[in-house]
């Protein structure tokens, strides 16, 4: 039995351990979060959903919605998982997120050939094993140094931020109600209507308040925390996360709480991540009608993301250049947010069983979502690189099909190249 390594338990490397554990290899897990938990982490489960608990879209008209499809057609555990926890909450597919990571878990505990080694894995172990490091964003400062003198490539970083988790038995719900935007899927979000006074109050005092770190830094855009976007003008909020159209149009502004658990003990402000400190997230967020009372199971936080400059050390089949024995996927690959990740994680695992079993012909298809983000991520300018979602801008369409004929043809590619792996 073939030996690999699997560094990190997260979405991408969960999704790596399962495939590879169920193609016979021993598989080899470090991940040390039972023994040290980095700034974000809350649970001892693997696939840790840190930041919300939704995994956007499920629409074929949305970018991630197909990267989701791609997935289901590759037997994805991230999906599985997903599905059978989910949360309806419109058309975003939201989870509990805790049964989520318990799900995954015991699927690879389940597994008899995969060995759990809870330890920090601090440097490259060049013993000639296939290893796929999927340390994720948060990848530790020893690992980070000691892959930047090996590669003689700095790390790259964004500053990203989580939204606070509330108690539902401590809202006032006589000043919510319920509704998804435009009435779209199955669920419902909670929802907070704010006249031009209650704005102009939140507004001012969201603003104006105390914030953990005071510099200026660099954020992710698509993770903005709420107060530095508040910052770009008043009315940003309200053309953003905090927009009031498909809710409520005689509003100033609309604030949703999305359902965090099957028990809807919990809800998630949706679009708050935030670098407010604990005691003023508390004194501002209770400015919002009906949660003037409010209990916080969870405040929001900022932290740090590290990932690589992928153009400069990764190949197609996300080896790095310097050494093919290591596989990188995830965050840390450069690609961005949890669909992503356990994309590159299959994706990654793919590409190594693959390669053990000999097949040269095994690159996925640019014209899938999976194909497009991985070649967008190695040959893009070092210069200047940033992390990638998943965007039909990203898709090759050399064709310039309309966004439904990508979806098909994406999924077609899919299940072609499926049939060619070993």
């Amino acid at each position: 039995m073939n030996k690999v390594r699997v560094v990190g338990a997260g979405l991408a490397g969960s999704e790596a351990i399962n495939y590879l554990a169920k193609q016979g290899y021993e598989v080899e897990l470090y991940e040390c979060k039972r023994k040290k938990r980095n700034e974000a982490q809350h649970s001892d489960n693997f696939a840790e959903l840190v930041c919300s608990n939704s995994l956007k879209s499920m629409s074929s008209t949305n970018a991630c919605g197909l990267l989701k499809q791609e997935l289901i057609e590759l037997d994805s555990l991230t999906m599985k998982s997903a599905l059978l926890n989910r949360i309806p909450t419109g058309e975003d597919l939201s989870v509990d997120r805790n049964e989520f990571s318990l799900n995954i878990t015991k699927t690879i505990e389940d597994f008899p050939n995969v060995k759990i080694i809870d330890e920090e894995y601090e440097d490259i172990i060049d013993d000639g094993i296939l290893t796929i490091i999927a340390t994720g964003p948060l990848t530790s400062t020893k690992l980070a140094d000691n892959l930047t003198s090996y590669l003689g490539v700095e790390t790259l970083n964004f500053f990203d931020a989580a939204a606070p988790l509330v108690y539902s038995s401590s809202l006032n719900f006589n000043k919510l109600f319920e509704k998804s935007r435009y009435d779209k899927g199955d669920g419902k979000y909670l929802n907070s209507s704010m006249n031009e006074e209650e704005y102009e109050l939140f507004y001012k005092e969201l603003v104006n308040a105390e914030r953990v770190i005071l510099h200026d830094f660099e954020h992710f855009e698509g993770c903005l925390p709420i107060e530095v976007m508040a910052k770009r003008g008043k009315d940003t909020l309200c053309h953003g996360p905090l927009k009031p159209s498909g809710l409520d149009e005689n509003a100033r502004a609309v604030i949703q709480l999305r359902q965090d658990d099957a028990a809807k003990e919990l809800y998630g402000l949706v679009g708050f991540q935030t670098n407010l400190t604990y005691q003023e997230q508390k004194r501002v967020f209770s400015l919002i009608p009906g949660l003037e009372k409010a209990k916080f199971a969870r405040f929001g936080l900022m932290h740090k993301n590290l990932y690589l400059n992928a153009p400069l050390v990764l190949n197609r089949d996300l080896t790095l250049k310097k050494n093919r024995n290591i596989y990188i996927a995830g965050q840390f690959s450069g690609v961005e947010g949890y669909v992503e990740s356990a994309a590159s994680g299959l994706l990654s695992a793919i590409y190594l069983d693959q390669r053990l079993k000999g097949n040269e012909n095994y690159l996925i298809p640019l014209e899938t979502m999976i194909g497009s983000l991985v070649n967008y991520i190695v040959m893009s300018s070092p210069k200047n690189f940033a992390p990638m979602n998943a965007t039909y801008g990203i898709l090759y369409n050399h064709q310039g099909l309309d966004k439904l004929a990508c979806y098909n043809r994406s999924i077609d590619g899919i299940k072609k190249w499926k049939k060619k792996l070993i």
